[in-house]
């Protein structure tokens, strides 16, 4: 920005004017010429540390001018200070001007100059002067502002945990760039989602147990150290970090793995137990814990403290039904582990393990009437007829029928009343049959031709039997 104001009115170089017309002097007047300075530009954030340009020179070889200074001005032209040399400049703080843009200049002039003061604009100087080029001081303030919300307290059970609520006072939040950053508590940077709503979609169930760091970062451009990996410690640049919401990720109880069975007992009177139960506790976490024993509804029907309390557990006692061995881990305390109460309405921090079942299988074969019968061995067919069987409390997966002689030795298996009823009994000669009714578990060993009934092993339950006596005439 140049100004020259002519004293003449020749637009020379060199302007020349007579002062008196019989004196042959002439008075040489001279256009000042402010040269030009270079440096900069020259960015600095305003901080509290103090900020001066430095390296600035001035080319004042053709600079003319009784008298210089120098101008720092805002980007309007307001004069904000006349440092008188170079060092003057160097020396001046930038940072006390808060933010905005200043420029130097370097002001040349003769005697009578009006308007070079602090307050002026140089838009209104007036007399013989001349500018030179300006040197541009840009200074950054950043505000992140204020983040409320929290602090947010989660468990480490494989359940998602976001965070919600969490809003920010920008209302004095300056800075061209912002984005948000999650660190650890040692300030390592773990993520830099953009917006709030990115935030909010963080999963801290997936950093596991500590504690994670959400703050709101506003920036210029040149910011260095905002990266995953590093430390929000070591950004470098023109920034402002807001205050931290704290977000504790506690791990959860875990209760690790069972293996064993699953067992299949048969209720007959004999204790049955179970044994070989083992526990992956690699994993496992909770400052509490407990086994517990449910029906296959969840309904508790026993929480021994121990596995060795477990394996003294007597199932025949339970009766038909199925019940599942579970191993319980829980912090503090949880409501519902009572005998009485169902698993599935346990409250609190826990984990179940998974299960090993126990099946507990009950047969019953009911009873039968009918006969006694007695043939005649003739060579005519001999039936029996007119069998019944009263099977109300009959239990069992499976059934047959099962003739025998006196010894218990297997003689046919017909699988209905009716194929029983289609034996013919003077086929097998003079001697004594019985009848019996079998109801049995898979598993069952013995129940075949040849073998004794007295033999059979497994989960099954023999009927009364029918006597078939068989006579020569």
């Amino acid at each position: 920005m140049k100004k020259i104001y002519l004293i003449t009115s020749m637009i020379l170089a060199l302007a020349f004017t007579s002062c008196d017309d019989d004196d042959d002097n002439q008075e040489l007047q001279v256009i000042p010429a402010a040269g030009s300075i270079a440096g900069g530009p020259f960015t600095f954030c305003v901080d509290g540390t103090a900020d001066m340009v430095s390296g600035i020179t001035i080319d004042d070889a053709d600079a003319m001018g009784t008298n210089s200074t120098w101008v720092i001005t805002d980007d309007q032209g307001n004069i904000l200070g006349l440092p008188p040399t170079v060092a003057d400049v160097e020396g001046v703080n930038f940072d006390d001007a808060g933010a905005g843009v200043c420029f130097i200049w370097h002001l040349r002039f003769e005697d009578g100059l009006a308007g070079a003061e602090v307050g002026m604009n140089t838009s209104n100087l007036e007399g013989t002067f001349d500018l030179s080029n300006s040197i541009q001081v840009t200074r950054n303030k950043t505000n992140a502002g204020v983040l409320t919300g929290g602090p947010y307290e989660f468990t480490i059970d494989g359940t998602p945990d976001m965070v919600s609520g969490l809003s920010l006072d920008s209302s004095d939040s300056s800075g061209s760039n912002s984005t948000y950053v999650i660190t650890d508590a040692d300030g390592n940077i773990l993520g830099m989602p953009p917006t709030l709503a990115a935030v909010e979609g963080v999963d801290f169930d997936g950093a596991g147990a500590g504690v994670c760091l959400i703050w709101y970062v506003r920036y210029e451009d040149g910011l260095t150290g905002a990266e995953v990996g590093m430390n929000a410690n070591d950004l470098e640049g023109c920034f402002s970090l807001s205050n931290s919401i704290m977000v504790t990720r506690t791990q959860g109880a875990n209760a690790g793995v069972l293996t064993g069975g699953p067992y299949n007992f048969c209720i007959d009177g004999t204790a049955d137990m179970v044994s070989g139960i083992s526990l992956d506790s690699a994993n496992v976490s909770g400052e509490n814990n407990s086994w517990v024993i449910t029906d296959d509804q969840g309904n508790i029907l026993g929480l021994p403290p121990t596995l060795a309390a477990v394996e003294g557990v007597d199932f025949d006692g339970a009766g038909a039904g199925v019940c599942l061995i579970w191993y319980l881990r829980y912090n503090g305390s949880i409501t519902g582990a009572e005998v009485g109460m169902n698993a599935n309405d346990l409250e609190g921090d826990f984990d179940l393990s998974n299960a090993l079942s126990v099946t507990r299988s009950k047969t019953e074969a009911g009873t039968l009437s009918g006969g006694p019968y007695n043939f005649t061995i003739d060579g005519t067919s001999d039936f029996v007829s007119g069998i019944t069987l009263d099977d109300t409390n009959a239990s069992g997966s499976l059934s047959t029928y099962v003739i025998t002689d006196a010894d218990g030795k297997i003689l046919g298996m017909p699988p209905t009343l009716a194929a029983l009823e289609g034996v013919d009994f003077d086929g097998a000669g003079v001697g004594v049959c019985l009848i019996w009714y079998l109801r049995y578990e898979e598993g069952l060993a013995g129940a075949e031709i040849g073998m004794n009934a007295n033999n059979l092993e497994g989960c099954f339950d023999l009927s009364n039997a029918i006597t078939v006596n068989r006579t020569m005439p």
